[in-house]
Order: structure tokens, then sequence, then C-alpha cells
């Protein structure tokens, strides 16, 4: 399971250039999300074995230097009770300033480990100054320079080292067999309400002011045959628009919900449709192999002609192409209209997820198919597939051997995803296909 790593620091010593070093380093990276009106803020990485999300917090703040110094203050503190890690990153070039001082008496006083970071350590004189941040008093301290990447490998060896194996934090203390549901979206779309008609209770405090739910409720639903964890995340907001404590609080948590969730109900507002922000969200989801079954809430407020709701789902998987092979459902929570087959939906997209299909039926199905339209051939070389076979992940992933794996074109990587969507159910779920030599 990934966990948060958070760099904090004061303005202008470097963050977003760690954090570009950090993501963009090893090609074991799986993606990035990129910000609506911000530069990056959340990314995915592994080291060591060990994934984990990084958080840039310089992202978030913004103002007056007044205003960055309480914003800073504020994110150090839910850095420290947030984060698996943190990385506090200072700049040689200005020495230590008074901010950063400050940012070390309270880092000083958490039970976590923290990592110094010294920045723009890049050359023989500034690796003499910047003995000067071991005054600061942490032992895990590193000289870094985030532009040329040095010392990043030792900074990424001891936050390795501080991550633990396993997290044992709410989620994992579910049971594994039962799926996990989580509901997402941007902050007043009905999350909420959905949880609350779904469990027939006034589960979580429904208000018309977004933001309400400021952290991820875990309820265990067992009705009508049907068993399996909702998870009600915090809104995620855009990001132009978290400027205060407890909206980062609510982004690194939602962010954590959709990490342990099976399966994600995308929840949309139908009077203001598909925005910027939603689909970041459904990046997030993708990119981390989740089950995904998108909602389009408030329906029952939109004027309807004989085929709005067509148009609009037309309109929707062209948006977010190439990945259109999902559940779309028109609800009304406020109506209680289709809110049960949300679940029914939700549940098909995890058997989806999680189906293992037999290599010989695999390769019956594909390989014919293979034959009749065969890969292009590259530079006069003819490419050749063999065999097929699924690996054993947690989400559907497939490996094509070959004589040539380097040589064959995305094109036909899309067709090949293509054909087993035709021929297999994986409405809602990524696919990941592989090209191996054999």
């Amino acid at each position: 399971m990934s966990q948060i790593v958070a760099i904090v620091g004061r303005p202008n010593v470097g963050k977003s250039t760690l954090f570009n070093r950090l993501i963009g380093e090893r090609k074991a990276i799986i993606d990035d999300i990129s910000g609506v009106t911000r530069d990056r803020i959340y990314g995915f990485s592994d080291w060591n074995g060990k994934n984990f999300t990084v958080v840039d917090t310089g992202g978030f703040v913004k103002g007056s230097d007044d205003i960055f110094e309480a914003a800073i203050r504020r994110q150090v503190q839910i850095a420290i009770e947030e984060a698996a890690a943190i990385i506090f990153l200072v700049d040689v070039t200005t020495g230590i300033t008074d901010l950063d001082e400050e940012i070390a008496r309270m880092l000083r006083k958490n039970p976590k480990r923290v990592i110094l970071a010294v920045n723009k350590v890049d050359n023989a004189q500034r690796q003499m100054l910047a003995n000067e941040f071991w005054s600061l008093g942490f032992d895990d301290t590193i000289f870094i320079s985030s532009i040329s990447g040095g010392g990043t490998g030792d900074l990424l060896d001891v936050v390795a080292d501080i991550l633990p194996e396993n997290v044992s934090d709410e989620a994992n203390t579910q049971d594994d067999t039962i799926p996990k549901i989580a509901i997402v979206g941007q902050p007043n779309v009905g999350k909420s309400s959905l949880t609350n008609a779904l469990m027939g209770e006034e589960r979580n405090i429904v208000t018309d002011i977004p933001g309400t739910t400021r952290d991820s409720i875990y309820t265990l639903y067992n009705k009508f045959d049907k068993e399996f964890y909702l998870i009600d995340t915090a809104g995620i907001r855009k990001k132009a628009k978290v400027h205060e404590d407890l909206e980062f609080y609510s982004v690194i948590r939602a962010i954590k919900s959709i990490e342990e969730a099976d399966v994600c109900l995308l929840m949309l507002d139908a009077t203001v449709g598909l925005e910027s922000q939603d689909l970041t969200i459904l990046g997030l989801i993708q990119k981390r192999k989740k089950g995904l079954v998108i909602l389009v809430n408030k329906w029952d407020l939109v004027q309807k002609e004989t085929n709005t709701a067509r148009d609009f789902e037309k309109n929707l998987k062209e948006k977010i192409a190439p990945f259109n092979d999902v559940p779309i459902l028109f609800t009304s929570v406020h109506e209680k209209q289709r809110i049960f087959k949300t679940i029914e939906l939700a549940l098909e997209v995890n058997a989806n997820r999680i189906q293992k299909i037999k290599t010989s039926v695999l390769n019956d199905i594909m390989l014919e198919i293979i034959e009749r339209t065969p890969p292009p051939a590259h530079r006069g070389k003819y490419i050749k597939i063999k065999y097929v076979t699924q690996l054993p992940l947690y989400y559907p992933a497939f490996v094509f051997y070959c004589n040539y794996p380097d040589h064959v074109k995305p094109s036909y990587k899309n067709f090949l995803e293509n054909q087993l969507r035709k021929h297999f159910n994986f409405a809602g779920v990524s696919i990941s296909i592989f090209f191996r030599e054999k």
C-alpha cells in the first residue's frame, strides 16, 4: 500500500524541483497527477520495494509572505500527523533562516523520524557551508542537489528505511476478502448523502457547505446478500482552492482512501458536468488500477429531452477517452433514484478486476486474432507473438511473448487491449499489457 511522504520547508528552497526529481527518477514510477492551475502536487514512486505517494506541500501555499508562513506552519503540523515520512528541505545558499529554525523546532517535537535534506550542495565550497545545518539537530541529514540528482539516491534509501513494510492503518484492519468501495469526487456532489441513503441512516453529517466531510469513514454494508466496506472520502477540491489546513488534510486522506479502495464511485454533479478536477481524480483512480464507476448525480435537476442521457454519456466518454469502457449511471440520491444499482455495478466491476482467465482460453482466442491481424513489421523484421498469459496481479495485466518485444507499436498494443475488452468483461477496469522476449 502506498504511503505519504511529505516535502516541507519554506518557499524557494527547491521543493518542487526535489518533488520532480523523486517522481521522475526511476522507470518504476507509475505516474503523477497534474494540477489544474498549479504545478504537480501528488506523485507516485517506489524505491527498494516501498511504494509511496510524494506530496509537495509547497503547491498548497499562496498569498503574501505572512500567509506563506502561516500556511507553512499548518502544513508542517498536518504532515507530522498524516505523513509516514517527512523530508524537511533547506537551502545551503541562504544558510539557516528564522523560519527554518521554527520549522525545525516543530519537527523535533514529534516522534516521527525527519530527514533534513540540505539542497543545492553541488560543489566543495557548498559542501563545507552545508555542515552548518547539522546544528538543527537531525540525525538523518543528507546533502543533495535536486537539479543534478546528487544525493537523492541516499535520500530515498533513508525514506525507504523509514517506511514500514506493512501499513497497520484502519483499512488494513478490515477483512481483505471483502471489497472496499470508495465514494470520491469534488465536494458537495452528494457523497455523504449516498452513504446515508445506502445505509438507511444518517451516518454522516450532510450540509450544503463544501468540505463538510473531513475524514474517511469506513462502514460495513451487509444487506440483501451483499457485503462490502463503504468508504466516504473527504471531498477532493481543486488545488487552487486548497488553502486552509482542513482542506489540505482532506486531500491527503482522500488520496489514502483511493489507495485503499478496490473500486471507486466517482460522483459528478449533473448540473455542472465533467470538470478538469474530475479528470484529475479519474486519472488518479485509473493509474492506481482501481475499479471505476461514474455516477452522474443530481440528475433530477437536469431538464431532459428525448436523448439527454444518451448525449450526456456520449459527451462524457469522449472526454475521458481512451479509457471509456466505464459503467456510467445517472442517479439522484435526493430522490433515491438508482442508488442501489450503484452497488451492483461496483461489485460487478470488482469481479471484473479480480477475474483470472485460463491461459488456454486466453491463447485460443487471442492467438487466432493475432494470426488474422498480425503486428506491423518493424524495419523488415516480422514480429511473431507466440504466447500470452495473465500475470498474478491484483488487476488485469497480460504478457505477450514475442521475438521483438521492443518493436511492437503502441497502436497495436491498443488493438490488443480492445480485443481483450471485446472478448472478456473488463468494464470499469484498467488493463496493463507487456511484451517480453520468448
